[in-house]
């Protein structure tokens, strides 16, 4: 496999081609419901998968940032994804102890904040792939967090976007590997309500990770509360490791 670093959008948008696959572009299309009326209208898929994303990003590190802007605004998914991809790395990497770079981890969660509010970030695996990062771990760098519900996460939860309001969820990710259940407890509740069932998937699957990774009780705790209110789809994420009689009792009481 060709491991030369790649220096510009177009050199990534070639080594994306060359993975490309017309029959997996098919099968991704109808996955991510591109079709009329979908939740990815018009979105285009060229069929490469996230391992070989993945394996392009590697090669693509020293790519300069107008370079993954140019990548993160392109109509082709896993050109998104890739110009993604490349700035969690930036982040992640100038995050680490030893020559730990806040300057580079700014202007990384700025540019994605920048990309999120102008719709680039536009499907839920787009999301998923960056929101921890990008956003939870600038918002909740450490637990107990500061704020339990920072102005940033209010205004993207409020969002009419889908999108950005799973922004505002997934970034609850961060606070929940700090050990702390608060934030995605908060917006759970202010999200109870919402209408799409890509929320609803998203803040049940927050809520079970509180119950695995910080508390139990505190999430059975939240379902003792809001079960009757809570979507099926999210009661039904949020109960997946519980014991199957607490499962069938929350159930119950929809």
């Amino acid at each position: 496999m060709d491991d030369a670093a790649l220096r510009t959008a177009v050199e990534v948008r070639a080594a994306l081609e060359t993975a490309a696959d017309p029959e997996r572009a098919a099968g991704a299309a109808r996955f991510f419901k591109t079709g009329p009326g979908g939740y990815a209208e018009g979105d285009v898929f060229i069929g490469v998968t996230v391992p070989e994303t993945r394996a392009i990003v590697r090669r693509a590190r020293g790519l300069p940032p107008a370079e993954v802007a140019d990548l993160v605004a392109s109509p082709v998914h896993e050109e998104r994804l890739a110009g993604l991809l490349v700035m969690v790395d930036r982040f992640r990497r100038a995050g680490r102890a030893r020559g730990r770079d806040d300057v580079v981890r700014a202007a990384e969660h700025e540019a994605y904040l920048g990309a999120v509010r102008a719709g680039h970030v536009d499907n839920w695996d787009l999301v998923d792939a960056s929101a921890e990062y990008l956003v939870g771990e600038v918002v909740f760098p450490s637990a107990p967090v500061a704020e339990v519900e920072p102005a940033l996460l209010l205004e993207l939860g409020a969002s009419e976007s889908l999108w950005q309001r799973r922004v505002a969820v997934l970034a609850t990710f961060a606070a929940i590997k700090a050990g702390d259940a608060r934030p995605t407890l908060a917006i759970a509740e202010r999200l109870l309500d919402d209408r799409e069932p890509l929320l609803h998937m998203a803040v049940g699957w927050m809520l079970r990770e509180v119950g695995k990774r910080v508390d139990r009780a505190a999430l059975t705790g939240f379902l003792d509360v809001h079960a009757a209110r809570m979507p099926r789809t999210m009661l039904s994420y949020a109960t997946e490791h519980l014991e199957p009689e607490q499962r069938a009792r929350y159930r119950a009481m929809r």
